[in-house]
């Protein structure tokens, strides 16, 4: 199947009325995919609070949308119970007519865990929880009943119903992380995200991922693998949209005219992926992203 391409929404400094609108042009645009994130307050470390919640958010995208997948890039698993993850998106999978993409991950942001009081233990222990909970989600979502017990959660005989329109229902793990987190997205996920690396690195990591898939026993074709960029025609834009964080966000940044954007995308598409996601976030470049849709697009599919 070829390269498919979608754009990921950031909740910070926006608007519901600005993000509904933003959806349909998105979709209207050809894109396949539509994602919301998680945070409480600013991903990009700013100390704001001006952050819409995602549960809400991925709700409002699922009914502002008729077509595109509805993703999720990615929910904390620190943040909510995993029975509490798994009956919102089986409700949004309802809302959405069997649409939803669950993206699951072990957290990162100890800046917004530290102002509410949530634990934020040693990332080995994260990914304890995170691996716990993406079997407690998938078998609530595609194998009821559950019984599990484990070092975090625990269920006895547990159900979500009415169950998710899809069978089974999409889970994938984001993160690059290569000894424990792509472990993870082989032995349990359907697919796997990873943001802003470069070519290299996502190649590399995509042979990582092959090499625990063949651990556990898997094809790793079995397994969606996209890779979130950032997409700026000019600096300018670049730091309009990035500020602060623009230099983490570089080595997977699109950049410059319509060749160099065209050739880069072809070489992380040459090293395994599936999906091209723009990450755009307030201030939203509306014109940039079309002109992405209707000559970036097309060049990478001639």
């Amino acid at each position: 199947m070829p390269v498919r391409f979608g754009v990921h929404t950031g909740l910070q400094n926006t608007t519901t009325d600005e993000l509904r609108s933003i959806w349909a042009r998105n979709e209207a645009l050809g894109f396949d995919w539509i994602s919301i994130w998680d945070h409480f307050y600013a991903a990009d470390l700013t100390g704001g609070a001006r952050c819409l919640e995602a549960v809400a958010t991925h709700a409002a995208l699922a009914l502002s949308t008729e077509r595109v997948r509805c993703g999720s890039l990615v929910y904390s698993i620190g943040y909510r119970h995993p029975a509490v993850i798994a009956n919102a998106m089986a409700t949004i999978d309802h809302l959405s007519g069997g649409r939803v993409t669950l993206g699951l991950g072990a957290g990162w942001c100890e800046p917004e865990y530290a102002a509410y009081g949530i634990p934020f233990p040693p990332a080995p222990v994260r990914l304890r929880q995170l691996e716990e909970g993406i079997q407690c989600i998938r078998g609530l979502l595609n194998d009821p009943p559950v019984d599990f017990e484990g070092e975090f959660f625990t269920m006895r005989d547990a159900r979500c119903e009415p169950a998710p329109v899809q069978q089974p229902f999409p889970v994938w793990v984001g993160g690059g992380g290569e000894k424990v987190t792509l472990r993870i997205a082989a032995r349990h996920a359907d697919g796997w995200n990873v943001p802003f690396v470069s070519v290299d690195d996502f190649r590399r990591k995509v042979e990582v991922l092959s090499a625990h898939c063949a651990d556990a026993g898997r094809d790793p074709a079995t397994i969606e693998k996209g890779v979130n960029l950032g997409m700026a025609f000019t600096e300018e834009q670049a730091q309009a949209q990035f500020g602060a964080i623009l230099p983490a966000v570089r080595p997977g940044l699109l950049s410059g005219s319509v060749t160099e954007m065209t050739d880069k995308i072809g070489g992380y598409v040459d090293a395994g992926a599936d999906w091209i996601i723009l990450a755009a976030r307030a201030p939203f470049d509306l014109e940039a992203v079309e002109r992405f849709a209707t000559e970036v697009i097309p060049a990478v599919s001639a």
